[in-house]
């Protein structure tokens, strides 16, 4: 376990784990550093069950994931053969109802986002997991990213969108949310 110190402007120290389960101490500028190790020492239980919190966490993100095999180039082409057949008909519907018509329409092992816009180049990208959501919350990916063509930010004109377009969008992403961290509990 690594620990790093990070000084900054604060009143008080904190600490995180982050992904590999090093510990993040965030300490006020200029406090001594057996201050420092005092604190992490006595925070030496907690540090101990976050990490392994994050550990199972991580875990269990991976067991979702993995649903989705994707090591072979036959199981990738089975993939996006199948999100080509998902998506695209969405895409076409929403884009004309929306008058708006994306560059390009790519698939990607994201595990990070299920979709990203790029405004710029009039491009959007789906995560190829998208196949372990529910059709309903797949279209809510697909008209989020083409709102991202008509307002980039997240902004209240974005969500009015959302509200016109896809009107049960706040239900999809509860729904994806929760199927998220319910295959992660098995």
């Amino acid at each position: 376990m690594t620990i790093q110190v990070t000084y900054r402007r604060t009143s008080r120290m904190s600490m995180r784990i982050v992904k590999n389960g090093d510990v993040h101490v965030s300490a006020p500028v200029g406090m001594p550093k057996r201050e420092v190790e005092r604190f992490v020492e006595e925070h030496r239980d907690w540090i101990s069950k976050a990490r392994e919190k994050t550990l199972q966490n991580q875990q269990r993100r991976a067991a979702f994931y993995g649903q989705l095999p994707l090591q072979t180039r036959a199981q990738a082409d089975d993939a996006l053969r199948r999100l080509t057949t998902l998506i695209e008909p969405m895409v076409e519907r929403h884009s004309e109802e929306m008058g708006v018509r994306p560059s390009l329409v790519r698939y990607k092992a994201m595990i990070s986002r299920w979709g990203v816009c790029n405004v710029k180049d009039r491009s959007i990208c789906f995560s190829a997991y998208l196949l372990l959501l529910p059709e309903w919350c797949v279209e809510h990916v697909v008209v989020h990213e083409l709102c991202h063509l008509l307002e980039p930010s997240h902004n209240a004109r974005f969500h009015s969108l959302m509200d016109k377009y896809f009107p049960r969008w706040k239900d999809a992403r509860r729904e994806t949310r929760r199927i998220c961290k319910m295959e992660e509990k098995r």
